[in-house]
């Protein structure tokens, strides 16, 4: 008898256990903050918590709490509908002027989540005699929506300028119409800064547009918290600016486009998953409103999460660990085994530090690592009692 696909997922499962990729997830019981509660079998206990986005240590912000209480109260708990049915409230244009305002550009479009609007964005935009050159550690996001999309793709290793002007002069002589070059504005999980200056450079001179994923960048990175196109002095060669609420601003969920208005104007027509997905919940949608009130004027949280990232990068150089080189609150902490990378994350929790392992599918195989975020939320002294437990374990597990 033919095996049962249930036999076959066990199988899957029992290899990936095997191979040291099983991913489990711990359960915490408050609010996302710089200290937080975790569960384990017996007890529950306090750690400090170096990997959520909340870089700006927004997500537990009263101000923010209260505004998505009045929203709930005056716009109801969700929307039933999709926004073209009866899913737009005056909520939602107002937080998309308000992003699009905040990034410099005509308009911008709601999404469920980031991952939908760089599912989105290809599609509508590009057809078959088209190109788009992407970034070879750009987020899975991107990855599926330019498989979606029947555009000609290419490819070019990470912040590799050369081959990014190669692939385009393949494009041309492939005959391509319009050219996309597709970049993550920060990455994710090596905390590189994208190099727009060049990239934008380039599409100038080869006759593409640029889009940004910001995710990693929005509210944090440069002047205001505008992103790596501020940060850069590219706000007006980026075209396309995708982002999202699930990070810096306020950390619950929801993506963004921001873009020119007839870009808008046609993913509002032509992107499915703002089509076919139900409209971000009022409570949602005002809140982030008030983050990015917040998050304009968070020069004081900027400083602070600056300060932490220079203190905790500077302790575990001292202390010996191998890091990947960035100036972002994203640090990566490499130690290549998966199954070391999870007994590290093990040794940490002992030590009061929440930290998560990241190994492959996530990372490619060999590139197991610790990626720790700093956050404003976290204290000096949540930093130093960081960098003793991570010298601790380090050397009890022969890593340094």
């Amino acid at each position: 008898m033919a095996p049962t696909l249930e036999y076959r997922v066990r199988e899957l499962l029992s290899q990936i256990q095997a191979e040291g990729l099983y991913k489990r997830e711990r359960v915490i019981t408050g609010a996302q903050a710089g200290r937080i509660r975790v569960v384990s079998q017996s007890s529950e206990r306090e750690l400090v918590n170096l990997c959520a986005n909340n870089y700006l240590g927004l997500a537990d912000h009263p101000e923010i709490i209260a505004a998505a209480k009045r929203g709930l109260d005056e716009f109801g708990f969700g929307m039933a509908s999709v926004r073209f049915i009866c899913g737009t409230q005056t909520l939602h244009r107002e937080l998309e002027r308000m992003i699009a305002r905040y990034l410099d550009k005509d308009d911008a479009i709601l999404f469920a989540a980031c991952f939908d609007a760089n599912g989105g964005v290809f599609e509508p935009l590009l057809e078959a005699d088209d190109a788009i050159i992407s970034d070879s550690l750009n987020h899975a996001s991107i990855i599926d929506g330019v498989r979606l999309c029947k555009a000609r793709r290419y490819r070019f290793a990470n912040g590799d300028i050369n081959e990014l002007e190669d692939r385009l002069k393949e494009a041309d002589r492939g005959g391509a119409r319009f050219k996309l070059i597709a970049t993550d504005g920060v990455f994710s999980m090596d905390g590189y800064l994208a190099k727009l200056p060049a990239i934008c450079a380039l599409a100038e001179r080869y006759g593409a547009i640029v889009m940004v994923d910001d995710c990693h960048a929005t509210g944090h990175v440069g002047e205001a918290g505008r992103g790596t196109p501020t940060l850069t002095g590219t706000s007006r060669q980026v075209d396309i600016v995708t982002g999202t609420l699930g990070k810096s601003l306020g950390g619950a969920m929801g993506g963004f486009v921001a873009a020119s208005q007839p870009i808008i104007d046609l993913l509002r027509q032509r992107a499915r998953p703002y089509l076919f997905s139900n409209s971000l919940a009022p409570a949602v949608a005002a809140g982030s409103i008030k983050a990015i009130q917040i998050a304009e004027t968070a020069d004081d949280r900027r400083q602070l999460l600056a300060a932490h990232t220079r203190r905790f990068r500077s302790g575990l150089e001292k202390a010996g660990f191998e890091l990947l080189a960035g100036e972002t609150p994203i640090i990566p902490v490499m130690l290549q085994d998966a199954r070391l990378a999870q007994d590290m994350a093990a040794a940490l929790d002992e030590r009061g530090i929440y930290v998560a392992a990241f190994f492959y599918p996530v990372v490619a195989k060999g590139k197991a690592r610790i990626r720790t975020q700093m956050s404003a939320a976290l204290t000096e002294k949540d930093v130093e009692l960081a960098v003793d437990a991570f010298t601790d374990a380090g050397k009890a597990l022969g890593v340094i």
